[in-house]
């Protein structure tokens, strides 16, 4: 056998080589990513207008599977409450066990006496809801509000409850990082939370799963098509007489 084809023969099986080696990485990847997904986030679809721009009527959206413990001022969370019906609900954490909150002073939310931003509602959303008279909130509990503030069935609508219009945290199933469909992605932060004591929250690793995904599925179809690719190059070289050149 001639060197031209030894050269040849030994590229095609390298080549070969690189390309399962990428077929299956990205196969981990992608499996990993989808199973990663699966066990971390699930879906929702939210029926009404109450959290509106933020999230709109049949909006699908992904909740990160968290512990009621886990939530902060500012996060827009999934949770079942007997006195609210028997149907998972989507809305936003405005303050926590121990907080004063009221509404509004200029037209803005306060928490603690502190006026809170609110930039993901609509202008002047905050002013056009139903006023919170200055409410504590019992220990262990939240007070959620819709970003659709006028309309939205909310703590306002329990605030006569034995719990002021308080859930428990232990109601809370999930943390909603996304909209999936329409792929709008990941929601605005709440920002105007942040200098309370707790902080906010931060992102779930919704990122980095959809970044495994992709990376899989690049490598997956990169890999598939370098095998063949790198196979005939290899043939075509090894059919060239060595030290041939193309002719003009």
């Amino acid at each position: 056998m001639s060197a031209p084809h030894r050269t040849a023969e030994g590229r095609g099986r390298i080549g070969h080589l690189l390309s399962g080696a990428a077929v299956a990485l990205g196969c981990v990847l992608f499996l990993g990513g989808f199973a990663w997904g699966a066990w971390e986030y699930r879906p929702y679809t939210v029926p009404t207008p109450s959290m509106t721009p933020t999230i709109d009527p049949g909006d699908r959206v992904l909740g990160q599977r968290i512990s009621g413990d886990e939530v902060r001022r500012g996060d827009v969370v999934v949770f079942t409450d007997k006195a609210w019906g028997s149907d998972p609900l989507v809305k936003r954490v405005v303050a926590v066990g121990g907080d004063t909150v009221a509404c509004c002073t200029d037209r803005h939310l306060t928490v603690n006496g502190k006026q809170i931003d609110e930039p993901y509602l609509p202008t002047d959303a905050a002013g056009q809801g139903t006023a919170v008279p200055r409410t504590t909130v019992p220990a262990g509990r939240l007070f959620l509000l819709g970003d659709e503030r006028a309309g939205s069935l909310d703590s306002t609508a329990h605030l006569q409850d034995v719990a002021r219009g308080s859930v428990p945290r232990s109601a809370v199933q999930a943390r909603v990082d996304a909209v999936a469909w329409p792929m709008e992605g990941m929601l605005r932060k709440a920002s105007g939370f942040a200098s309370l004591p707790g902080g906010i929250s931060s992102p779930g690793p919704l990122r980095p799963i959809v970044a495994s995904i992709v990376a899989g599925v690049v490598l997956i179809f990169g890999g598939a098509a370098y095998g063949p690719l790198a196979r005939r190059r290899a043939v075509r070289r090894a059919g060239r007489p060595e030290g041939a050149t193309a002719r003009a």
